[in-house]
């Protein structure tokens, strides 16, 4: 599932199409997505004029006018086709059939008309697509603190880890103490940062926290700059690969030398997803 570097790396290539354009028609093929696609999905954004795209956690946001969001979940692709001829919602030949979840008709701007396409790769369907009013944004994506915002700052993730039982890395995947990040970021963040992803939350001292906050920042930063990690079919909305993930320190890499001491990288189990760390540069 993308992450944050991948979700806002996706809404930055995508916003120069859909901003400014008006929805024409929506065609909704798979409603068994998580959650469910409503039936009033199509009939809410048909007629709207895209006004901004954002990301609020793992989400991506289509702004629209009334207070309206369009969040969108994505496991690995969205994208925009600009087309010379008028298009379509009909299938054809250039449809992936089993995994194009959804079609939107986007109105004329300069560059032409243009199909919207939310695709999902494999049988499991993951994704998510929804209209939501604006109040219930954060309830829908996560009310956790953003990374990327100044309002993530030493202090609150030390207030955040107060009284908590839970693993540092655990309190950072939850997404309603901080919204966006999952296995493979934190894995990277807390390598960077030299803290030990079992470390129980409550336990962590100030400075620590703020190692955590300065290495979410780098990290993050690097990620958005290499285009995110391609783990296995994630592209950009351009249909690119990124490639973070020839920088990853950790991630995945069990049994291979840490890249600060040369240490085995170690892996365990941790809240359920596979957890890497190197012994000895994390405590």
């Amino acid at each position: 599932m993308p992450e944050l570097p991948e979700v806002e790396t996706v809404a930055r290539t995508l916003a120069p199409a859909l901003v400014g354009r008006r929805v024409v028609a929506v065609r909704v093929r798979e409603r068994r997505l998580r959650g469910g696609v409503a039936r009033s999905f199509a009939a809410r954004l048909e007629g709207r004029r895209l006004e901004a795209v954002t990301r609020r956690g793992k989400y991506m946001v289509v702004e629209s006018p009334r207070d309206v969001e369009t969040c969108l979940r994505i496991r690995w692709t969205v994208f925009v086709e600009e087309q010379n001829v008028p298009p379509s919602l009909e299938r054809d030949r250039h449809d992936q059939t089993d995994a194009v979840h959804a079609l939107a008709l986007l109105g004329e701007v300069p560059a032409g008309a243009a199909r919207f396409v939310f695709v999902e790769p494999g049988m499991v369907k993951i994704g998510r697509m929804a209209v939501i009013d604006a109040s219930a944004l954060a309830a829908e994506t996560g009310a956790g603190v953003d990374p990327l915002d100044d309002a993530f700052t030493p202090e609150t993730l030390f207030a955040l880890t107060r009284a908590r039982r839970t693993p540092i890395k655990a309190l950072l995947m939850d997404q309603r103490r901080v919204a966006g990040l999952g296995n493979i970021y934190t894995n990277e963040i807390l390598f960077r940062a030299g803290v030990r992803p079992g470390r129980r939350a409550a336990r962590l001292a100030r400075e620590e926290c703020r190692r955590i906050v300065a290495a979410s920042h780098l990290v993050l930063a690097e990620a958005i700059r290499r285009g995110g990690s391609s783990i296995s079919d994630y592209r950009d909305g351009l249909g690119r690969e990124g490639w973070f993930q020839l920088d990853h320190c950790v991630y995945d890499r069990a049994g291979e030398p840490c890249p600060g001491c040369r240490t085995p990288i170690r892996a365990r189990v941790l809240v359920g997803r596979s957890t890497f760390y190197c012994p000895r540069c994390q405590r």
